[in-house]
């Protein structure tokens, strides 16, 4: 009862301020991470070069699907935006869902864009389907196709070294999010733009995927102070027993 309670209000809240923000200008913080990215993104189309987006191995059907939601939201923003460049944007993904979704994003970026024609389904692979396995098949996308950065965003753990150190031997750029805690703490050891905690769920408000992502954000912060002050009252009720 109380978690169909937290998903209600949290819906009506998303709703409410969704509604709200599209009459007024979103005011974000500077992430470093995502203001390399929103350079990236330009470079890449004019220098002709191909951004890569590892998406992990996060199955839709567990905990590991928000993370995995996130990284595409980021993907049909970014097709949307190269998929007139040169060498438009691929994908990679280790799990056979996330990959069928994978092609889905990047056909519905191209539709957007008004350039569904130039849609090639292979853009978006299935390299691997364990994490090994996955890390390797990336590596290869990243060493062969002439890629100026890796945007690795998902469900990651210490396979995210292997791409990391491939990245750094070609001297491409990596920016890095993982929901694990051992992919975290790789990508922010050997990259200089990894995102934290929950900056990965930021991404689509940052690259202006809509009113509704931002919304996300300030429910995000709503929800927060909601688990300090019950963490404080309970601490407080306690203290009072106590006494």
């Amino acid at each position: 009862m109380i978690e169909l309670t937290i998903i209600l209000v949290s819906a009506a809240l998303l709703f409410g301020i969704t509604l709200w923000k599209r009459k007024s200008p979103a005011n974000l913080r500077e992430i470093p991470a995502l203001t390399r990215l929103h350079r990236t993104l330009g470079l890449s189309i004019e220098d002709g070069t191909r951004l890569h987006i590892s998406l992990g191995t996060g199955s839709l059907l567990d905990a590991r699907g928000g993370s995995a939601l996130a990284g595409l939201a980021m993907l049909r923003h970014i097709a949307e935006r190269t998929s007139v460049s040169d060498k438009p944007s691929v994908a990679s993904a280790g799990d056979p869902t996330l990959g069928l979704l994978t092609q889905d994003t990047l056909q519905a970026g191209y539709q957007a864009a008004g350039v569904e024609e130039l849609y090639v389904p292979t853009s978006g692979r299935v390299t691997g389907l364990s994490p090994f396995g996955y890390a390797a098949g990336a590596m290869n996308i990243s060493q062969n196709e002439n890629v100026s950065a890796n945007i690795i965003i998902g469900h990651f753990g210490p396979e995210a070294a292997l791409l990391t150190e491939a990245s750094d031997r070609d001297n491409v750029t990596m920016i890095g999010a993982s929901d694990e805690l051992s992919g975290q703490s790789v990508l922010f050891a050997s990259t200089q733009d990894s995102l934290i905690g929950e900056e990965l769920f930021a991404t689509g408000a940052y690259l202006g995927a809509g009113a509704s992502h931002v919304a996300s954000l300030t429910v995000q912060d709503i929800l927060r102070w909601l688990v300090i002050l019950a963490l404080l009252g309970g601490a407080a009720v306690k203290l009072v027993g106590m006494i």
